[in-house]
């Protein structure tokens, strides 16, 4: 049983992307900042398998919950 505490990185490993700063920091600044009504999960670049897997993690208030929240402020925030 893996008890690490999941991280922005292994978010991104989760969903396939390329998980180093650069990376995660590239992602970021080509998809964001969303519009304030585009929840994260209904955002057009994901595939429908990380759609689904995001908005499972946020129902069901999993580990993963707290990281993805962070995706979601980050890919809000105006540059």
């Amino acid at each position: 049983m893996d008890l690490t505490t999941p991280t922005l990185q292994t978010l991104f490993e989760q969903l396939g992307l390329d998980s180093d700063e650069a990376s995660i920091d590239a992602f970021v600044e080509s998809h964001g900042p969303l519009p304030e009504d585009v929840k994260l999960v209904d955002a057009e670049f994901w595939t429908p398998q990380q759609a689904r897997f995001l908005k499972e993690e946020l129902r069901v208030d999993a580990d993963w919950a707290p990281v993805v929240d962070e995706l979601n402020v980050l890919l809000h925030e105006s540059k």
